[in-house]
């Protein structure tokens, strides 16, 4: 099953350098390729896109350069056997 969101992230993706000139450190809000909220923090832009969008209509996103706004890494000492 495709992410209902994908269209919005892969946006983000192709107009990544765009989107840093503009906001860099701010936290967009995209449903439909548009932008349509900018803010400080993902907190404040969950609750006021919420406000007027339904939640999983729209995808929250950090602006920076590279793929580091995007990519987590998580580590654990679990083996497999």
């Amino acid at each position: 099953m495709e992410s209902p969101l994908k269209k919005e992230f892969e946006y983000y993706l192709a107009n990544q350098a765009v989107l840093v000139e503009k906001y860099d450190g701010k936290v967009v809000v995209i449903k439909d390729c548009k932008v349509i909220g900018v803010y400080d923090n993902q907190s404040i832009a969950l609750i006021e896109t919420q406000k007027s969008h339904q939640l999983g209509t729209f995808l929250i996103q950090k602006v920076a350069s590279g793929s580091d706004a995007y990519l987590q890494t998580f580590h654990s000492r679990v083996t497999f056997a």
